[in-house]
């Protein structure tokens, strides 16, 4: 047994085995109960129609010679004794009941007539059917001695002396009611005994058989996660739709892509962490080794130096300062960004007076580089719904990339356009451009284009402005060709005043 099926054993299979063992002895009882029904009405049925004109052939024979009554108007008892007498030599289970018009029993040897007892009688509505029938028709009447069963019976009217009534014949009387359920208890003993051990073999083969056949696709489902807890990945359950249990077997294999999607998003993850701490602690390095050696030397030539050295060490060390500040902030925004935790709050603004204010903004940088900073933007006032600080962060980002990458006396323009409901923002400048093979990857974070001393940045610029724009559910695109410049596009939706 492998060991999937001593996994599925100790439950599943018992209460499989146990479900068909009771679903079997229960067919087994419910074909006695039935086959005993069956058979006894059949028996019934046929005894009625051999002996349907019993009734007939008395009246015909002893009530033509002899009168059923005496001169007194009473029974005669001696005619209806050798009656019985001659019917029983024949057939011991037969009663004969002589009845008056209305159903009254006037008399019967099996019947106590003392006086005083009440009269007995049975329906005549069976008696009636069955005489209209003649005998053709299963029917079943009263039995006098017990009022409450009906058993099979032959019947005939008759009319002698003024009188009118019927011969009433139980053609299964008291005794052969004992006989056939001496019988019948025997032989429906017999048939349970053997019918029990027929279904025990049955039970065992075609629990077997339907067990092995029920759980077969189980079995493959088991062995399958087995080895996907045991390491096999790429364990997945094959044709899952043709499987019996489809939804379970579906469901694993999303769970196992799923798993396994998380997987490798975890090591993505976990090595980009690591890159992350390697370029951190490269980037933190440098502008703090810088600071220490201007330092260290400002403390130990400070006699020695002039006052525009000792300006230009300032400055030096200031300028780095700013330089770990700015890459500190950038990596604390970064990281909430990529951790989810800043949540956009929307609304309607201007777009076009915010980028009146970022071109005063940075004229002042590119002023220094010779670079003509513009603003190309239609005459109406451009509105967008959006987060106002979010979208300022990533036009700060792009157009201070823009200027850093753009040589001196280039330009860098800003430019806003109306398409359909969205605004469309383009950031061109004319600087080196971007090689084609890392265009897919400068949105990636310390991911650097130009990693010259001149242009050294973290490399989260862009990485923080893809991150807002997927909180907005946009996306931004580069248009590059090297030495001929670069243009980031990406679209607000715009906002329509009622």
């Amino acid at each position: 047994m492998s060991m999937a099926e001593k996994t599925l054993t100790p439950k599943l299979i018992k209460k499989l085995w146990a479900a068909f063992i009771l679903l079997v002895l229960l067919m087994g009882a419910s074909y006695i109960l039935i086959t005993n029904y069956f058979a006894t009405k059949h028996n019934q049925e046929t005894t009625q129609r051999l002996n349907a004109d019993v009734a007939n052939h008395v009246i015909a024979e002893k009530f033509q010679n002899d009168s059923p009554f005496l001169e007194d108007g009473s029974v005669n008892k001696e005619l209806f004794g050798d009656l019985m007498h001659d019917m029983m030599a024949v057939n011991q289970g037969i009663e004969v009941y002589l009845l008056n018009d209305v159903g009254e029993i006037l008399y019967s040897v099996v019947l106590d007539h003392d006086a005083g007892a009440p009269t007995k009688s049975v329906s005549l509505a069976p008696i009636k059917t069955f005489i209209d029938a003649k005998g053709k028709e299963f029917v079943l009447g009263d039995d006098p001695i017990n009022l409450n069963t009906q058993k099979i019976f032959s019947a005939a009217p008759y009319s002698v002396d003024g009188r009118n009534g019927y011969v009433y014949i139980v053609l299964a009387g008291k005794k052969f009611q004992e006989v056939s359920e001496t019988l019948m208890g025997q032989y429906f003993a017999k048939l349970g005994t053997g019918a029990t051990v027929l279904a025990m073999l049955f039970t065992a083969l075609l629990g077997l058989l339907a067990i092995w056949f029920l759980t077969k696709n189980l079995r493959l489902i088991t062995s399958t996660v087995r080895k996907f807890q045991e390491g096999d990945l790429d364990a997945r359950i094959e044709n899952p739709n043709k499987s019996d249990i489809a939804i379970f077997a579906n469901s694993f294999n999303e769970m196992a892509d799923t798993i396994v999607d998380n997987m490798d998003k975890m090591k993505s993850v976990d090595l980009l962490r690591r890159e992350l701490i390697a370029n951190v602690s490269h980037d933190l390095r440098t502008p703090l080794a810088i600071l220490k050696g201007y330092i260290e030397t400002l403390q130990m030539k400070s006699d020695t130096l002039t006052a525009s050295e000792k300006e230009e060490y300032l400055q030096i060390t200031h300028d780095n300062v700013d330089r770990l500040s700015k890459l500190i902030n950038q990596l604390f925004e970064y990281s909430k960004l990529e951790a989810e935790q800043v949540v956009p709050v929307k609304e309607p603004f201007s777009i076009t007076e915010l980028s009146y204010d970022l071109i005063a903004k940075f004229n002042v940088l590119a002023a220094k580089k010779d670079i003509s900073l513009q603003l190309q933007n239609p005459k109406e006032n451009c509105m967008v719904f959006a987060d106002v600080s979010l979208v300022e962060r990533a036009l700060q980002n792009l157009i201070e990339n823009a200027i850093k990458y753009t040589e001196t006396n280039g330009t860098v323009t800003l430019s806003l356009e109306k398409k359909g409901k969205n605004i469309e923002i383009n950031i061109t400048d004319t600087g080196t451009g971007i090689p084609v093979n890392e265009q897919p990857f400068i949105f990636d974070r310390y991911k650097q284009v130009d990693k010259s001393p001149k242009k050294q940045g973290s490399g989260l610029g862009l990485a923080i402005v893809k991150k807002i724009m997927e909180l907005h559910d946009t996306t931004i695109t580069v248009l590059s060709k090297p030495k001929e410049g670069s243009s980031f596009i990406f679209n607000l939706p715009s906002y329509q005043q009622a």
